[in-house]
Formats: structure tokens, sequence, C-alpha cells
């Protein structure tokens, strides 16, 4: 096992640095480098806030080990606060040999049969490598209202491709959408409550019960609140199983807001707020008031590559503008184009009123942004066939799910046939560190010179 035995039952791990096969040497040498360190610790345990904060050079990363047949993360907050100087955090599922009791030879025997099967890309510690190693995959969902329940059936079909999420992020409905993904990776209960939540977007008994004087919307909010805290409880971002971030539009600031922690369904709500309908929810943290994430950055593959992702799967779900409008000229006569639409006899004219215009005006930055996340190198864009559903025929569920199942299959299916996938899974330092014996921001220590940075993340994906 690769892991030393500190006092009080934590462990710490470095993984860049091996001491022959024995477990892992950590001394004040390593904490000096510029490198990727990180802190092992079992769930329920308990360790110094203090521990090993000499080096601000080191990125610190916290590895939280839950037994695979353990209750869900819970009180990460907690760990966190007290640690300021902690740049990332992860919550590992672990076998049971994990929390292995043997003595150090039977130990090491059981890992060299470990060794021998093929790794698991999908386990935890695959993740953990891969994010390490910067393969990170993310999975984006962009907004779109109930076009987003195509989501739903995309993520079926990329893990039956046998295709990792690393990482996952979303905007509006895909916020949602994500963070149940996130929550739990078990598809049969994702679709489960999914749909359970989308049934409840169609009663018109909440919808009248919530309708209020339409000051600053026309409902109050209080029922989409409810149904969303249904969904996730008192969940937080940082107990998440797979690391998660959603959009949303800050009016008070004028900005984008990238949420990675604090209340799930408080910034999952605020991120579907759909201005007019809703009202801006306060931020607990500062009181900004905060919009639908779709008015500034609708599919958010950018911030997934910010945050450390090879590459990044979008699945845009958003609605589509009509361009074929009527060209009227320098002027418009009201009165005209209310001739033309009464009259049954008149040519019909494709002209955009006040509401339309104001919302394309609202859209404008997020149309950009898309075209440009579309054109980069890092983002596989997926587009299912959603277009003649609209943004709220959430009683569509099953039809729509199933359009993005199918189109998934077929859009995975292309890409294993064209190496899109291997290309994706394949390790992006690996000739790249064959060629070169150090580089600025990573140090290699290796045993008998036989162990690479590659090795050394296979080794990762192995070991527990």
């Amino acid at each position: 096992s690769f892991r030393t035995h500190m006092k009080g039952g934590v462990y710490v791990t470095d993984t860049l640095y091996l001491k022959k096969m024995q477990g892992l040497l950590v001394t004040q040498e390593c904490l000096n480098q510029n490198i990727i360190y990180l802190k092992y610790i079992f769930s329920g345990t308990f360790f110094s806030p203090c521990l090993f904060f000499h080096s601000m050079r080191a990125q610190k990363q916290l590895v939280l080990l839950h037994r695979e047949d353990g209750p869900a993360p819970k009180g990460t907050v907690d760990w966190l606060n007290m640690r300021s100087w902690i740049s990332r955090h992860l919550h590992l599922a672990c076998p049971r040999r994990v929390f292995s009791k043997r003595s150090q030879p039977k130990l090491l025997e059981l890992y060299q049969r470990v060794f021998e099967k093929p790794a698991d890309r999908h386990s935890d510690f695959s993740r953990l490598a891969r994010i390490l190693t910067g393969n990170a995959i993310a999975l984006v969902l962009g907004g779109g209202g109930a076009r987003g329940c195509s989501q739903v059936g995309i993520m079926r079909a990329l893990c039956e491709a046998g295709i990792p999420v690393d990482l996952i992020g979303g905007t509006s409905i895909g916020s949602l959408m994500g963070a149940l993904y996130a929550e739990d990776r078990s598809h049969s209960r994702l679709r489960i409550r999914a749909r359970e939540w989308a049934m409840e977007m169609t009663s018109v008994f909440r919808k009248v019960l919530d309708l209020t004087y339409p000051i600053t919307s026309m409902f109050s909010g209080a029922s989409f609140n409810s149904g969303i805290n249904n969904v996730f409880k008192s969940k937080q971002i940082e107990d998440l199983w797979i690391p998660y971030f959603n959009i949303t539009t800050d009016i008070t600031a004028s900005a984008m807001r990238v949420h990675t922690d604090g209340s799930l369904w408080r910034y999952v709500r605020a991120s579907m707020s759909l201005s007019g309908y809703l009202p801006p929810l306060c931020d607990p943290k500062d009181g900004h008031l905060l919009m639908d994430g779709g008015y500034i950055n609708n599919l958010p593959a950018d911030v997934a590559r910010s945050m450390g992702a090879k590459v990044a799967i979008a699945i845009d779900v958003g609605s589509r503008d009509e361009t074929n409008l009527t060209n009227y000229g320098d002027s418009l006569s009201g009165w005209w184009l209310l001739w033309k639409r009464l009259n049954p006899l008149a040519e019909k004219v494709k002209v955009l009123n006040m509401a339309e215009i104001q919302t394309r005006l609202a859209y404008v930055c997020c149309v950009r942004q898309l075209e440009s996340v579309k054109s980069s190198d890092y983002c596989e864009y997926i587009r299912p066939p959603i277009d003649r559903y609209r943004t709220l025929e959430f009683g569509k569920f099953d039809e729509i799910a199933e359009v993005g199942y199918q189109h998934g299959k077929t859009v995975f299916d292309v890409w294993r046939r064209s190496g899109v996938v291997e290309k994706m899974l394949k390790d992006r330092h690996q000739e790249e560190f064959h060629n070169t014996q150090s580089r600025s921001n990573v140090r290699m220590l290796a045993v008998n010179n036989t162990w690479t940075y590659t090795i050394q993340s296979n080794f990762i994906y192995k070991a527990v």
C-alpha cells in the first residue's frame, strides 16, 4: 500500500515520491518542492489543521477516503474551514482492502496481485490519477429548460460507452442534472429523481398557488424552492462524490459567478432563476442577487478547462433563435404588423416583439461565449435533436430522455470507431515525460531509474 502511517490513525500520501514500494516517506524536502502534495484521511478521523503547513509553493490536496458500503460524505466544510491552505479536496470510495489491518508483507503480497489486474477507469482512484496528471475529463451540461431532460439519456449512454467523468458542471437545468449525477452516480436512481422533479414542474396547482403580484416576478419562488429542496435536502456542494460547479449571473456585481461550495439546492435554484418568472436568489454569503447562469455562460466548458480538465464533453440543449426574419426597412408601424397578423389572407411576416428583443439582448454575451467554446480544441460538442420541444414541456420527460439516449449512443459509437475515446483516455503527458528528465512544476524521484510519472499514475490507478 502506498501510504505512511501517522500518529492518530491518519494516513498521509505524496504520490510523486515513491520509496521502494514500502510506503511513502514524507520529508521536509518533499514539502519544499513545486509538487502536488496529498493528504489521505480516513473518513471519521482527525488530524491537526496545522499539519505540514510549511511550503507555500506545493499544491496541498485533501483526499477523504470512504468505505464503499459506508454513508455518503458529510461535513466536508468543517475540514476545509479549518484548513484554508488546502487547494482542492476529493472524496474517494475505497474497497475494503484499503482499510485492511494486514501486516506489511501480506499487504505487499495482496497488492502484487492487484497490480496484475487491469485498472478500472471508472474507479475513484482512477479519477484521482487523471486529475493529478492533467488528464481529467469534464462533463458540462447546458441550460434549456425541459430540453435538459435529454441530458439524462446522454449520461446513460456515456456510462455505457465506458467514458469516465472526473468533473461535472452546468448551468440552469444542467446544474440540476449535473448535481444529481455528482451526488449519486447510479444512472437508475438519477433518472428516477430527475423524473420525479420534472413531474412536479408540470403541476398547474403548484404554479397557481405560487403566483404573486408581478413587481419582480410572476411567481414568489416558494414552490420552486420547495421542489429543489426536496431533491437535495441539506446537501453541500463540498460533499458531492464528483467535483462539481455551477454558474449563476450576479446582477449586483454584473459578473459571472462559479459556485464550488455552499448549499447545493440554493445555488442550483439560483442557476435556474429565469428573469420574469422567479425572483433573484439572495446569496447567503454576501447578499448579492443571483439569476440564471444562462444569461452569461450557458455552456461553461471554458470554466471546466480553467479547473484543470483536459477535455470537456459539452451538451448543448439551449433554444436556437430564428434567424430568417422579415426585412421591414428603416421603420416599422405596429398597425401594419397588427394587420398582417389579423388578416388571414395577408402574407405572414417574422418580426420580433419587445419581449423577444429583450430576451435576445440578454443572451448576446452567452451566444458569443458558446461559439467560442464550440470552436475550441478541448471541447467535444454534442447537441441532441431536441429543437421541437419547448422550454416548459417537462411532462415529456421520458420521450426527451430517450431522444438523448439514442443520440448519445450514436455519437459515442462514432467516437469509439474514430479514436476520439482512445485519445480522450490517453495520458497527455506520456510522450512529454519520456522525452524529458524534469519539468519546472513537477519533480520526479525515480526508484532504480525505472519509475516515470506515467507509471506512477498507473500505480495510483491500481493501488487501491
